[in-house]
């Protein structure tokens, strides 16, 4: 998450994520389900941009990008408008818990595809609220802009963050972790989505838990070959029995010369983890060339 400005206005650089890990631990009581996972954010980003409205209102345009998904855009999948967008969500719950009448101007600008497992939504709302924070001036810190961040979605407290994190609870519980290297992926965005409450609904919490520390160590100590063994997701399974495209993309990188490859979220993206950048776009060209859908090639950020 970025923050600069531009003018008058205030620019949030609001990144994607990928689940290096996924275990679902079990059902709660609320309904939502108890977590382990570790995130961690990649260099593709939408761009948020924020502006003071001093009649008060609160006010959002969106325009899907084009270039990777299309002239149009259209491969971005559908963009909720007003006040159904994540965005204006987050403005009004930060002035409701604030007690200000600010206003704001956004223009929200989408490169993340939605219903990908990719936390494009989640990011966007993250970055919201950073950017009215800075633009009302009300010096919030992150940890208390992550209690209305937790209110908004599970995932959007992630993104408050820079670099890998690991996410417990049903996510809004999340702890940062070092990443001394920079990891390369490529990643395949297929021509179907997923909904996140079908695959949820699908999957069962195992009777033991995959442990993380594996991957969590070999992270640490950039050891890239243990890293690609240890990737994991538990709603891989469960999306491949509402999905087909789930088991024709684990098949497609099953080819490949990637150190390890799963879904990423509750899917339908799906990503491998390369040697280097080189090697990254060189999958990516193979997997275009397979029909899987729309690859690319995309390192971690910090």
């Amino acid at each position: 998450m970025h923050l600069s400005r531009l003018g008058a206005d205030l620019v949030v650089q609001a990144p994607a994520k990928l689940n290096l890990f996924f275990e679902v631990l079990a059902k709660r009581a609320d309904g939502y389900h108890e977590i382990e996972t570790l995130v961690t954010p990649i260099g593709l980003f939408d761009t948020l941009y924020f502006r003071e409205d001093r009649s008060g209102r609160v006010g959002l345009v969106c325009e899907l990008a084009s270039g990777l998904w299309g002239r149009s855009g259209a491969g971005l999948g559908d963009v909720p408008e007003g006040e159904a967008n994540l965005v204006v969500q987050a403005v009004e719950s930060l002035r409701r818990r604030a007690g200000v009448d600010r206003g704001a101007r956004l223009r929200l600008i989408k490169r993340i595809p939605a219903a990908a497992g990719l936390g494009g939504g989640s990011s966007d709302a993250a970055a919201a609220l950073v950017a009215a924070n800075a633009g009302w001036g009300l010096g919030w810190s992150r940890a208390k802009l992550a209690l209305v961040a937790a209110e908004l979605g599970s995932d959007v407290p992630l993104f408050l963050h820079r670099g890998p994190v690991i996410c417990r609870g049903r996510g809004e519980r999340v702890e940062p972790v070092p990443q001394p290297r920079a990891l390369h992926f490529v990643v395949v965005r297929p021509p179907a989505g997923l909904s996140t409450a079908e695959v949820y609904r699908v999957c069962q919490p195992p009777a033991k838990a995959r442990q993380l520390d594996p991957l969590l160590h070999a992270l640490v100590r950039g050891d890239l070959a243990v890293v690609g063994r240890s990737l994991f997701n538990r709603l891989q399974t469960a999306a491949g029995q509402v999905s087909p495209w789930i088991e024709r993309l684990r098949q497609a990188f099953a080819r490949t010369s990637c150190l390890g490859h799963q879904m990423t979220g509750s899917g339908t993206c799906y990503f491998g983890l390369c040697h280097h950048a080189r090697h990254a776009r060189r999958v990516a060209s193979e997997l275009e060339a397979c029909g899987v859908g729309i690859a690319f090639a995309v390192p971690s950020t910090r």
